[in-house]
Order: C-alpha cells, then sequence, then structure tokens
C-alpha cells in the first residue's frame, strides 16, 4: 500500500472531555495527509462531549468501561488501512500522520508500529514537574510505546487488552507486537500531552487506579515491567544536566513520582487483596 493510496483511521477514546477535545479533533483534522478518517468513542460522558464531538468525527459510537475496550470497538468500527490510536487530551503535529504512513510504506511485510514522542504542556507547578518528567523520556525504549499500527496486524495481535483496561495497556500490546515480528520506527513529529492544570490530588487517583490492573501486566511481562516500575528511572539519570538545571522542578518532580508510586502500589496491593478473596 503506497503513501498515496493508503488511509489512517485514528481513534479517539473520550470520557468528559468536552474541555480539550476540539483541540485534538482539530488537530487531527490539520494533518498534512488528507486521508485521515476521525472515530470518536465517548465512554457515557455527562459533561456534553457527545454533543460537541458527533458532528466533527466520521464515525461515532458510545461505549465503555474502560480504554481498551474503546480502542478496539473503535478499530473494527474503522475502515483505514492502518490506525493510530490518540487519546482526547493530545494535539498533534501537522506531520503526525504523513510521517507514519511514508515508514509503513517501505514494509512490504506490513509490522511497521510507530512510536510518537509526547512532550507535556499545561499550567502550574505539577504540569511543569510533569513535563520536565517526560522529557526524560523522550527515545527511552522502555516507556514509549507504539500508536500507529498497520490494521491487519494490529487484529492479528487481538487488538488491546480488555483485561488491561487503563494503565499498562499500551506497554502491553507494543510488546505484544515487538515479539511478533514489529518494526518499531519514531516519528520526529511530536505529540503534545495536554495536563491542563495539573493538580497532585488527580495524578494520585489516576496511578492508584492504573494500579489495580498492573499485576496482570507484571505477570505477563515479569522482566519488562522490572525495568519500567521503578522510582529511579535510567532515563533520569542520564538526563540529569536538564535535571540540574531546573532544581526546584526536578525536586517537585521526584516528590511527585514518589507518591504516584506509592498510589499505584496501593492500587496493585488493594487488586491482589480483592483477588486472594475472590478464589
Amino acid at each position: 500500500m503506497t503513501p498515496e493510496r493508503a488511509s489512517v483511521s485514528v481513534v479517539v477514546p473520550m470520557r468528559n472531555s468536552a474541555g480539550h477535545v476540539q483541540a485534538c479533533l482539530e488537530s487531527i483534522r490539520a494533518q498534512t495527509d488528507e486521508r485521515v478518517e476521525l472515530v470518536g468513542v465517548d465512554n457515557h460522558s455527562s459533561d456534553g462531549t457527545p454533543e460537541l464531538v458527533a458532528p466533527l468525527v466520521d464515525r461515532f459510537l458510545s461505549l465503555g468501561p474502560e480504554r481498551s475496550a474503546q480502542r478496539n470497538a473503535g478499530a473494527r468500527a474503522s475502515s483505514g488501512d492502518y490506525l493510530l490510536f490518540v487519546d482526547s487530551d493530545m494535539v498533534l503535529e501537522p506531520n503526525v500522520v504523513s510521517e507514519c504512513l511514508e515508514a509503513a510504506s517501505a514494509d512490504p511485510a506490513g509490522r511497521t508500529i510507530a512510536v510518537i514522542p509526547e512532550l507535556s504542556v499545561g499550567t502550574g507547578f505539577w504540569a511543569r514537574c510533569k513535563a520536565l518528567e517526560r522529557s526524560c523520556y523522550v527515545g527511552e525504549e522502555t516507556i514509549e510505546a507504539a500508536r500507529f499500527f498497520p490494521r491487519a496486524f494490529f487484529f492479528e495481535l487481538g487488538g488491546f487488552d480488555e483485561h488491561l483496561p487503563a494503565g499498562p495497556e499500551d506497554w502491553d500490546l507494543h510488546e505484544r507486537a515487538r515479539l511478533a515480528g514489529a518494526h518499531v520506527v519514531r516519528t520526529s513529529a511530536y505529540i503534545h500531552h495536554d495536563e491542563g492544570a495539573l493538580r497532585l490530588r488527580h495524578t494520585l487517583s489516576k496511578k492508584f487506579h492504573y494500579g489495580g490492573s498492573m499485576g496482570a501486566y507484571i505477570r505477563r511481562h515479569p522482566g519488562l515491567a522490572r525495568r519500567q516500575l521503578r522510582l529511579i528511572r535510567p532515563a533520569f539519570v542520564r538526563h540529569w544536566r536538564e535535571l540540574a538545571s531546573e532544581p526546584g522542578v526536578a525536586a517537585g518532580m521526584m516528590f511527585m513520582k514518589s507518591l504516584e508510586f506509592a498510589a499505584g502500589a496501593a492500587g496493585l496491593s488493594l487488586a491482589f487483596a480483592r483477588r486472594r478473596r475472590s478464589r
């Protein structure tokens, strides 16, 4: 499939995303390659997201219960030769789709998957901490995960594991693709992840929720999980100069990471206790 003929379906899961989803959709419509189908999958929002999004996308679904199920349903409802999965709080640089297609077109086996590097943006101190953290992960193979897949390869892999509803599902699919012989490429174009006015309570709640599904991921990929799930990541050591240039923000980042680590561990422990009681 040549870049001139191939098409890309961009699947955007969302829930109560009215405050930021329009910027996401506009960035997808503004791609330099116009052969894009836009699929929105809303998880029963109560803030007007469906009314805002439905007129702006090519296909609109209302489905839950979590992001993995939304993404899989959006993929099944799509028609593109390739699939790109984007969250509703992300804004794409204009060349993301064209770079993904160019890389994929050179692979006759149809197993090229693309990592799109991310930068965080937002307002306030905690958003600055998150932005500094994420900047350290650019090029970090154990942290970044592919978002672009050939359609046939995605379904051959079985899509996202819906038993990993939120958190490690990206890592899991990337690793399964790699083990199945995927050719992994990276774009030079970025995704900008809008953290908004990030609050510490929000990020801790999210990590606690993610921790609930982390046990299944650890059992499936124990070696990889050991490298990923550590407080002091090698990426921080490699980028010590950048951290040292912003000591206050770096200290805040490590404080936030410590609390996130504890929140994730608490979520994991609670899920483990529930699993034992259910036996």
